[in-house]
């Protein structure tokens, strides 16, 4: 494997890293949050500006409505919660208030998907990627490692308009170069092959290369496209490697209905029919467990990306 790791870092420490170095670099970037300043690795913004920072407490709504009005005066406002209260709690305000008056706030969602893990269904969100998409004009960022989630949050601040930025609560490996380009709405070439392509985003990064590795073994050779912004979508990057692979596999830690799978299958369908397979939670909300046990009850581990890359072989001899 070309990718390896030293060490294992959660994303939202990423974030936090992200936003203490703004702390320093833009004096315009200001930080809300919803009562979850240490979930969301804030303390160190805080220390460095607290003058910049707004505690709003459990009032995500009222939150939203704040960032929305500081930027009306140039701030560059990241608010931030859980992915789960951070979209479906305050939906309505994030399109009134941000999306359809094109307000420049940076939407912070941490505990992002099943690996939030043992505080179960009620918080684990699956489904915030779709809702976020569909909003006119909304980026939408879901970086793969803690050097990648750093670099989307500056990328972030430096980005006129809307973005949602999800990110998780595990440590998972970090691989990403520190130094590698984050360019918003352009996907990155990890692994170049020639059997299948599978196009993945956030914890799915890794586990394609883990997949890919075990493939490797028997002989599929098979490429890895990382998608961290899922909107606007890197067309071209993926209609590049499925002209040349024929198949792709797309994996992500959301419901198959409304994430990456989906939008890379209207891409597809509209520009290069190509055989598909996702791999992602199928319709169902998730339940208490650890990160990994979660992974592969919901069959979005690398043992699942082996299965479907396999799958689609088997599909298309």
């Amino acid at each position: 494997m070309k990718y390896t790791y030293t060490e294992k870092k959660d994303t939202r420490s990423g974030f936090g890293a992200g936003l203490a170095e703004l702390a320093d670099t833009n004096p315009n970037v200001v930080a809300l949050c919803a009562d979850l300043i240490g979930s969301l690795k804030m303390e160190k913004f805080i220390e460095k500006a607290p003058e910049r920072f707004f505690q709003t407490g459990i009032a995500e709504a009222n939150m939203i409505g704040l960032a929305a009005g500081l930027t009306i005066n140039g701030k560059i406002p990241f608010a931030g919660t859980f992915a789960n209260f951070a979209t479906s709690r305050v939906y309505d305000q994030i399109r009134q208030s941000v999306a359809y008056s094109g307000k420049n706030v940076k939407i912070a969602a941490s505990h992002a998907g099943v690996t939030l893990g043992e505080d179960g269904a009620t918080h684990q969100v699956l489904e915030d990627i779709g809702m976020m998409k569909m909003l006119p004009g909304m980026t939408v960022i879901n970086p793969c490692d803690y050097n990648q989630t750093k670099a989307a949050t500056l990328a972030a601040a430096a980005h006129e308009g809307p973005v949602y930025l999800r990110f998780g609560r595990p440590v998972v490996p970090v691989f990403i170069p520190e130094d590698m380009p984050f360019e918003i709405g352009k996907g990155i070439l990890l692994q170049e092959g020639t059997d299948v392509t599978i196009v993945a985003t956030g914890h799915l990064v890794w586990e394609s290369l883990l997949a890919a590795d075990e493939l490797e073994k028997e002989g599929i050779s098979v490429e890895i496209i990382n998608i961290h912004t899922i909107k606007p979508l890197d067309e071209e990057i993926i209609l590049k490697s499925v002209e040349k692979t024929g198949k792709i596999v797309t994996a992500e830690e959301h419901n198959y209905l409304g994430g990456l799978g989906e939008s890379v299958a209207g891409v597809l369908a509209r520009r290069r029919p190509t055989p598909q397979e996702f791999v992602a939670v199928h319709d169902t909300f998730g339940e208490s467990g650890t990160p990994a046990e979660l992974m592969k009850k919901y069959q979005i581990d690398a043992e699942a990306v082996v299965k479907a890359v396999k799958k689609i072989i088997e599909r298309t001899k």
